[in-house]
C-alpha cells in the first residue's frame, strides 16, 4: 500500500534539507559572530573558528542546495567529531550526555550527503532542472 504522502516525498525532502541547513548555519553564526547570542566562555578557538566556519558555510550550502553532497558530508563529519569531543566522554548515551542534537545532525547530514540537493536546489538547476545531479 502506497503512503498518502509518497507523492510529496521529493518536496518533503527539499523542505527538510532547507530547514536543517537554515538551523545549522545559525550555530556557525553564533560561534563566529556571537549572533544571535554569544558562546559560553572558555570555548576553544578551534571550535569557534573551524567548527563555526563549517557550520555557517555548510549550512548555507545545504540550505540552497549547492555542492550538497560534499557540504553535507563535511557537516556530518564535523558533527561526529563534535559528539565524540564534547559529549561522548561525559556518558555513554546521548540522552545522558546532551549529545542528541549532534547525533541527529550527523545522521541527517549523512542522509543529505547520500541524496544530494534534490528539487529546489542550485545543484538541480546546474544539472538541467530535473531534480537530480549527475554522479561525479
Amino acid at each position: 500500500m502506497k503512503s498518502f504522502m509518497s507523492k510529496y516525498s521529493s518536496h518533503c525532502y527539499a523542505l527538510m534539507r532547507i530547514v536543517v541547513g537554515f538551523l545549522f548555519l545559525w550555530h556557525g553564526a553564533q560561534k563566529l559572530f556571537g549572533f544571535p547570542m554569544g558562546m559560553p566562555p572558555g570555548v576553544p578557538p578551534f571550535i569557534t573558528y573551524v567548527g563555526g566556519s563549517i557550520e555557517l558555510v555548510g549550512g548555507i550550502l545545504v540550505m540552497v542546495g549547492l555542492f550538497t553532497h560534499w557540504a553535507a558530508f563535511i557537516a556530518s563529519g564535523e558533527m561526529a567529531v563534535a559528539y565524540w569531543m564534547a559529549h561522548g566522554p561525559k556518558a555513554l548515551l546521548p540522552i545522558q550526555n546532551n549529545g542528541e542534537l549532534a547525533v541527529i545532525y550527523c545522521f541527517v547530514f549523512l542522509f543529505i550527503a547520500a541524496q544530494g540537493g534534490g528539487i529546489w536546489s542550485i545543484d538541480s538547476l546546474r544539472a538541467g532542472g530535473n531534480g537530480t545531479v549527475p554522479d561525479r
